[in-house]
């Protein structure tokens, strides 16, 4: 949904497509009311279509929005300050999935479920959607009072960069490919994404390698062992993130004396570094290197972002669209990563440490882009 997203904001203006975004979420988080009550599938399908379709006008609008509210020196360490609050809402969602999801469901397994009769099945499932249902009925409440008020303001922008563009997608996509800032961007944006989705999804399998032998090794029962590693894993992500949440705010301060380009090579090596020592070190050590991975990437799609746009002018909208776009690489990588391991062992290291290449990988791209940026026209004015 990025490119009609930019599509439409390249008709009307960015508040508007904030504007969209908000309602379009809002809609389908409400829509979690008549779903659960369903109790079907495809309603909840649908709602989380009609949400997520709400997230890429918001994101398309809002990136390019900060970009274009001020000073194009600052633009990149404008959009780090904003992005800084993601993460936020990231630990928020996570903590109301513990507290006021999985904590009220009903903690009966599938085959307990498969022996209840259909009234008592029916019961369960009801409550159990009705649980779901809650907290994005909130949400759809709260977003319905962010648009009232985003409605009401005067917008600080106005119709950016809408006029003298080309009537024709075509040559705006055309302009874009031969813009080697952007191109390049797209496609370390891709790679990045990839890297933060395996190390966020992943720190699960690898944490669970290192610890469970060691609770075996104590004298726990390995079905608890596994559930106590497990759990430590999901800690240890959690205060990864918060690592990373930090981490925004330092670099978005230290851009002050800085250049971006530079720190995005800089923060890229050492994420390098750590994923070799997740690879080649392994144990508690390759774990710590792990959680540490998300200290560097905090600053890289941000800055990413404002240094491919920072030099396309009218085709911005169309712009942001590719790099929300270039998200799929947060699809397609995990699953490469998945297979690697299921291999157990790879060249006499456990595939879970092998598996690590691909994000290794993906940091080689962001550090050849942020060096490349670091050396040319835009990476200078950045």
């Amino acid at each position: 949904m990025a490119l009609p997203a930019a599509l439409f904001i390249k008709k009307f203006n960015y508040k508007s497509g904030i504007l969209m975004g908000l309602g379009l979420y809002a809609v389908g988080a409400l829509m979690f009311i008549p779903a659960a009550r369903i109790g079907n599938y495809y309603p909840f399908l649908a709602a989380y279509f009609i949400l997520t379709c709400g997230l890429s006008f918001l994101e398309t609008s809002a990136n390019p929005f900060i970009l274009a509210m001020g000073d194009r020196e600052t633009a990149t360490r404008r959009l780090n300050f904003a992005q800084s609050f993601n993460p936020i809402g990231s630990l928020c969602g996570m903590f109301v999935a513990m507290h006021f999801i999985q904590s009220r469901m009903s903690p009966m397994s599938s085959a307990e479920r498969a022996g209840l009769d259909q009234a008592s099945f029916e019961a369960v499932k009801q409550a159990d959607l009705a649980v779901i249902a809650g907290p994005y009925v909130a949400i759809g409440i709260i977003l319905i009072v962010v648009f009232m008020l985003i409605l009401m303001m005067k917008n600080p922008v106005g119709k950016i960069s809408s006029e003298g563009l080309s009537g024709t997608l075509g040559p705006t996509v055309k302009r874009l490919w031969n813009n080697r800032t952007y191109s390049t961007g797209v496609i370390a944006q891709f790679f990045y994404v990839g890297a933060q989705i395996t190390c966020w999804t992943f720190i699960i399998q690898y944490g669970t390698s290192v610890l469970m032998p060691e609770y075996i090794g104590r004298g726990m029962e390995p079905g608890i062992a596994e559930q106590t590693a497990e759990k430590n894993s999901q800690m240890l992500n959690i205060i990864a993130m918060i690592c990373f949440c930090s981490t925004r705010f330092i670099s978005t301060w230290l851009m002050k004396y800085f250049k971006p380009s530079r720190m995005l090579a800089l923060f890229a090596g050492a994420d390098i570094l750590l994923t070799l020592g997740v690879i080649f070190i392994g144990g508690r050590t390759g774990l710590y290197c792990l959680v540490g991975v998300s200290v560097f990437m905090s600053l890289m799609f941000p800055t990413i972002y404002g240094l491919a746009l920072g030099n396309v002018g009218n085709d911005t909208e169309i712009g942001a669209a590719g790099l929300i776009m270039a998200i799929l690489g947060g699809s397609v990588l995990p699953p490469l990563q998945a297979r690697i391991i299921d291999m157990d062992s790879v060249a006499g290291l456990p595939g879970v440490n092998v598996s690590f290449a691909v994000p290794l990988i993906c940091f080689v791209a962001v550090l050849l882009y942020g060096l490349s940026q670091s050396r040319s026209v835009a990476g200078i004015s950045d």
